[in-house]
């Protein structure tokens, strides 16, 4: 038998070259850090009605109040079905934001201890008018003692919607 004799060559350690790839990385963060878009997060505590009643339907119909959205602008309903005031849209075809809070400050003096009420918007109400309503109705801001305070008004707000 022959023996074989395998000769091994002695190689170099050779550097990993990662030019192109630190080229790349240099090139790639700032475009990904510029393209971000900050955006500031809220969330908004809404409360859906219950199923099963916790109220008996009595007290339920006395303190009731809906803030109803549709085309036409927003109708204030206090109690149930009652109609406290119509708010139709501005000149310029936009909501009526102002004199909704005036409305919700003026039903809060009146009824200083309720908490709740309800949003009933139409299909077609946008995203961002709901929100703008939520929060028209949920608390206004206002002057005291040279500081910018939020004052609380209707923060249960529970959400519906209106048929047709």
């Amino acid at each position: 038998m022959s023996s074989f004799k395998m000769k091994r060559r002695v190689e170099e350690e050779k550097d990993i070259d990662i030019t192109s790839f630190m080229n790349l990385m240099i090139v790639l963060v700032p475009v990904l850090l510029l393209s971000l878009t900050f955006t500031k997060v809220r969330v908004l505590d809404i409360n859906l009605p219950e199923l099963s009643g916790g109220q008996s339907a009595a007290e339920l119909s006395q303190s009731q109040l809906d803030i109803r959205v549709d085309k036409n602008g927003f109708a204030v309903y206090f109690p149930t079905n009652t109609l406290l005031k119509k708010i139709p849209k501005t000149e310029d075809g936009g909501y009526n934001y102002l004199e909704l809070s005036l409305v919700m400050r003026a039903l809060k003096d009146k009824v200083a201890d309720k908490k709740d009420a309800t949003i009933v918007a139409a299909k077609y109400v946008n995203y961002q008018t709901l929100i703008s309503t939520m929060d028209t109705v949920k608390s206004y801001k206002t002057t005291a003692a040279a500081d910018l305070v939020e004052v609380e008004l209707f923060p249960e707000i529970s959400l519906g919607d209106k048929k047709r």
